[in-house]
């Protein structure tokens, strides 16, 4: 199993945009400093009302497949 992990603060305004369908990835710099692309879908349940902030870890499988997005903290 492959994991990497990143902070991320999008402000709901800006967030509307994903939510809305506008654009359905997101591109993300790990903590590495590597860009990874990831489904809106898999952040959804982390936004609240101020948007979506905090560390996180994406779990993938042996083939890249996307398994879960954890919060790490807020």
């Amino acid at each position: 199993m492959n994991e990497v992990r990143f902070r991320i603060a999008i402000s709901a305004s800006e967030f509307q945009q994903y939510y809305q369908g506008a654009v359905d990835t997101i591109i993300i710099t790990t903590a590495e400093g590597k860009s990874v692309q990831l489904p809106v879908g898999a952040l959804l349940k982390f936004v609240d009302h101020s948007g979506i902030r905090g560390s996180f870890r994406v779990l993938y499988d042996n083939n890249n497949k996307l398994l879960r997005v954890e919060r790490l903290s807020s």
